[in-house]
């Protein structure tokens, strides 16, 4: 059918067409004589050929309406679109600046007459399909824009095409004829380009104009300003010309009036003054001259130049924006006058600063020998006086049970404050030459205030006060030794100057750890010797005596928590009492059980002795006696030797080990102790061992540590030795 039909004939024209195939079609049917019924199937072929062609007719009219439709709603759009195109420009012709479009390709969409009215050489160019670049190119070779004479328009179009890289740019552009005009470039949502173009030559005129009257005004202030200037001042253009200067310049360099003129170059200047000048530091009139030929980014300079038999000028040369320089001369003639007496006088100080620093070397040095010379008499004294000390405390022990004696108390209560005196100077003379060893460690502050509150309750029930001490958990970081000194000192004070009422101690968290306060009702203290109580034999109490303290307990407080690190402080209002604080940093670790003998008396430990057999090595004849005399009264039996060679020779004697060693640390002959237990354990097996000393170096606590023995500091307390007697059996 397609070959019959012409599909571009109107379907009437198709429809008469099928007509007439159809009567033909009849035709041949009837006149058909075939037999068979063939004139019947070529009917019926006929008949649905012709349903066929009814079908396809209905849908081309069908096809038809739409068509006929849809062509009269393009119709209509187009009209829309034209119009609104019309609309569009006219609106964008009758705006008074130009402007034009590009696409997200930047490609010129449209444009008004106005756009580029400035450049008559190149708008015929400016035609819908136009590239940015080319556009900008245009632009920057166009004979009508006023190009600067440093700029190049290649370098223009660079700097062009860079602001277009930014949504919103505004900027002038300088036309020949002194027209300036501002370009407005925004993007459009679409990515699109959108140049607003706006003729601001009366703007730019009235701004000149205003800029040249703000310029002549300034011109005159900044005359005004040069004249007032102790500096002379020379103001030189790009060419070197002369162009503006104050009178102190002629009167700098004598220069007369005549020549200080305006357009005069530099070099005449130059060679006026080339014999009448000459540098100092090595500068030239070679180098200055280069300088000034320089083309441009020059950096300042600055030299000096003598004229004359005295004058000295400093001189000093900058560039100016627009490559013109300024140069300026000081007078630094009573400067460098100043500087060379100066000179001379420091170096007379320096020659007496040196004779000085000799001398105080020497000074230092004598002080250094007189504090070492103090230090090992400290530390010899100590031990003197220890010794006896130490077998008088211990024969004072021996007297426990056999009645009370006021006597002994007494006695008892005067070697406790010669005990306190000695410990006190020898903490004071490590402090001072910072010999004091630190041994940081957790301590349990509420096991430490324990033993205090046991130590210390009996001088507080003599007085009739009432010491409390609130228990406490926590663990912190510190020196127990130094520690325990320092609270001791802080209870022992409170107690002493403390007549009625109660002395309060406790422990507090505060951020970051603890702090440890000691109340009490005392007298209190001025607010103007709140600061010297802490200086050394510095008492409130003037009259007080001897055997309550020489003034050094808080003075070894404040220089051990220095040395710690631990905050001290105190409040005190005269007549209310003190509060002495000592803020300690917690202890992160585990938990640390505390001693369960530190708190423990030696008459009870004593009745639980293991150890029947004790060999004592001590030179001094009284303390051995006095160790003897309570081993023996514990009934413990003593082999007593002065030496270790007496101890070897008691040993093959009894022909029995002992079950415990207990030497002093300072043998005769420069002997010590240490070495003794290690050769009776070299014969004997590992015993337990312990040293008794004065000497409470770091060396000597490392080397018993080290040894694997007990460092019991003398005086010795018998609770302590006791304690040590008492663990062999639990050892054993």
């Amino acid at each position: 059918m397609q070959g019959i039909l012409n599909p571009d004939d109107p379907l009437e024209r198709q429809n008469e067409k099928l007509i007439k195939i159809s009567e033909a079609l009849m035709r041949r049917i009837e006149q058909s004589t075939d037999a068979e019924g063939a004139a019947y199937a070529q009917f019926q072929r006929a008949a649905m050929l012709e349903e066929e062609v009814q079908e396809r007719t209905r849908d081309l009219e069908h096809a038809l309406d739409l068509l006929n439709t849809s062509n009269a709603k393009l119709a209509e759009a187009n009209r829309e679109a034209e119009e609104a195109r019309s609309n569009l420009a006219n609106a964008i012709e009758a705006i008074q600046e130009g402007f034009a479009l590009f696409d997200p390709e930047e490609k010129l969409v449209m444009c008004n007459s106005r756009f580029g009215l400035h450049m008559p050489d190149i708008r015929a160019s400016f035609v819908p399909g136009l590239d940015f670049h080319d556009y900008v190119q245009l632009v920057s070779q166009s004979r009508f824009r006023e190009h600067a004479d440093s700029e190049a328009p290649e370098d223009w179009a660079r700097g062009r095409l860079e602001r277009h890289r930014d949504d919103h740019v505004i900027f002038n552009v300088r036309m020949i004829w002194n027209r300036w005009v501002q370009v407005s470039e925004h993007r459009t949502p679409d990515g699109g380009t959108v140049i607003i173009q706006t003729d601001v030559t009366d703007i730019m005129r009235l701004e000149r104009q205003e800029r040249e009257r703000m310029l002549d005004d300034q011109a005159r202030v900044i005359q005004a300003t040069l004249e007032q200037l102790n500096q002379g001042v020379c103001i030189f253009d790009a060419q070197a010309r002369l162009v503006g200067w104050n009178q102190r310049v002629g009167e700098l360099l004598s220069m007369p009036a005549t020549l200080l003129r305006m357009g005069i170059r530099f070099s005449t200047l130059l060679d006026r003054f080339r014999d009448d000048i000459s540098f100092i530091d090595g500068t030239t009139i070679e180098t200055v001259e280069s300088w000034i030929k320089k083309p441009g980014g020059r950096p300042p300079v600055k030299f000096e130049v003598k004229r004359g038999p005295m004058l000295i000028l400093s001189v000093t040369a900058q560039e100016m924006p627009d490559q013109g320089f300024v140069i300026s001369f000081t007078d630094v003639t009573a400067e460098r006058a100043a500087v060379r007496a100066i000179k001379d006088a420091n170096e007379m100080l320096e020659a007496r600063v040196a004779e000085r620093t000799l001398a105080l070397k020497d000074a230092l040095s004598d002080a250094e020998r007189a504090n070492a010379s103090k230090s090992r008499f400290v530390a010899a004294a100590s031990h003197d006086l220890l010794q006896p000390l130490s077998a008088a405390k211990l024969y004072l022990a021996s007297l426990e049970g056999e009645g009370e004696s006021p006597v002994v108390a007494k006695v008892s209560r005067a070697l406790e404050s010669v005990e306190h005196i000695l410990e006190a100077l020898l903490d004071i003379s490590k402090l001072d030459i910072g010999k004091a060893a630190l041994h940081e460690a957790p301590v349990p502050v509420g096991t430490v205030l324990a033993q205090l509150a046991e130590e210390l309750m009996p001088a507080a029930r003599q007085k009739g006060l009432d010491l409390r001490v609130v228990a406490t958990g926590a663990v912190v970081r510190s020196d127990p030794t130094y520690l325990r000194r320092i609270l001791q000192n802080l209870v022992s004070n409170a107690l002493r100057y403390t007549e009625t009422g109660r002395v309060l101690v406790g422990a507090r968290h505060v951020q970051g750890g603890v702090r440890i306060e000691v109340w009490d009702t005392g007298p209190g203290i001025p607010a103007d010797q709140q600061q010297a109580i802490f200086d050394e034999f510095r008492r409130l109490n003037a009259s007080a005596s001897a055997a309550e303290g020489m003034g050094l307990g808080l003075a070894i407080v404040e220089r051990a928590c220095r040395l710690l690190n631990h905050d001290l402080s105190l409040t005190s209002a005269p007549g209310v009492g003190t509060c002495f604080k000592v803020t300690l940093p917690l202890h992160d670790g585990a938990a640390v059980d505390a001693d369960p003998s530190a708190s423990q008396g030696w008459s009870t430990a004593a009745r639980n002795l293991g150890a029947e057999l004790v060999l004592l090595i001590e030179n001094d004849a009284d303390v051995l006696r006095a160790l003897t005399t309570i081993l023996e009264k514990w009934d413990v039996s003593v082999l007593a030797a002065h030496s270790e060679a007496e101890a070897h020779a008691l040993v093959d004697e009894v022909g029995v080990a002992p079950d415990a060693i207990i030497a002093d640390y300072q043998l005769d002959d420069d002997l010590l102790g240490t070495d003794a237990i290690a050769s009776l354990r070299d014969r004997l097996g590992d015993l337990p061992a312990c040293i008794v000393s004065a000497n409470r170096s770091p060396e000597l606590i490392a080397a018993c540590a080290e040894l694997g023995v007990t460092l019991f500091p003398k005086p010795i307390e018998p609770s302590r030795l006791a304690a040590f007697l008492a663990n062999i059996e639990a050892g054993a």
